[in-house]
């Protein structure tokens, strides 16, 4: 039986694939197990892997979580919320770079993971959307949203439940850039190999220096900044030992 969730090493970077093409990689509570390994694998792997990307098989990103699994639960069977939560959440907390590279549709618990992403790179033709019908989502969407976006806009989109196309998602701030669905793959890797090059101390710091902030004050944000440089690096200093750059 194939992976749920496929890893592929290569160039310092782990491209992990959502694989179940057939239901436009709707998530499942086994999909979420399979994540969930792969995310912790990679974060103990911080000298190993610059960079991590995130992507779906087939004709979409991801459409959602797994409404029949959903439907077929059974009034005893354990509620996977917390779990599925909380690996959204690891997801966000690994200490290098994600990317997500989206295309088709991505709706709630798609759109979820995605924000979970440092950088979205989204296809010319990628759909995003928060759907109400389904019911509240609470996996993040409410909190990562507005802060990607802001609130009155995240509560447009949520409230309305319309469809936000590429040309609006990066207007808005909801992704990074936007390329022809034949370059996504590429371009995204190309990015991913760029970031994994450089020094990954660094950029890991940057990533948490960043996202620490952001709940802080300038002023504490300032200090943190200072309170945590991990000074000069060894790239640095051989560079410096053979004239500079």
């Amino acid at each position: 039986m194939p992976s749920l969730v496929g890893r592929l090493d290569a160039d310092g970077v782990v491209t992990l694939t959502l694989n179940r093409p057939d239901v436009l990689n709707a998530l499942s509570a086994a999909s979420f197990r399979e994540l969930r390994a792969h995310i912790d694998a990679i974060a103990a792997r911080t000298d190993a892997v610059g960079c991590v990307v995130l992507r779906g098989e087939g004709r979409s990103f991801c459409a959602g979580a797994d409404l029949k699994a959903f439907k077929d639960r059974k009034p005893g069977d354990p509620d996977p919320t917390p779990f599925n939560r909380a690996t959204m959440s690891a997801l966000a907390a690994l200490p290098q770079p994600v990317i997500a590279a989206v295309h088709g549709h991505c709706m709630t618990g798609g759109l979820e993971l995605a924000l979970t992403s440092d950088i979205i790179i989204a296809a010319e033709h990628a759909v995003c959307r928060y759907p109400p019908e389904v019911g509240p989502s609470c996996r993040g969407l409410t909190q990562r949203l507005p802060r990607r976006i802001g609130s009155a806009t995240a509560e447009e989109m949520m409230f309305s439940g319309r469809e936000v196309l590429a040309d609006e998602s990066l207007r808005i701030g909801l992704v990074n850039r936007v390329v022809p669905l034949d370059r996504l793959r590429g371009e995204v890797h190309a990015l991913a190999v760029q970031i994994a090059g450089h020094p990954r101390g660094v950029a890991r710091w940057v990533k948490a220096t960043i996202d620490r902030g952001l709940e802080m004050s300038l002023e504490d944000g300032l200090a943190l900044e200072i309170e945590t440089n991990p000074g000069r690096n060894a790239d640095l200093d051989a560079q410096l030992s053979q004239g500079g750059f």
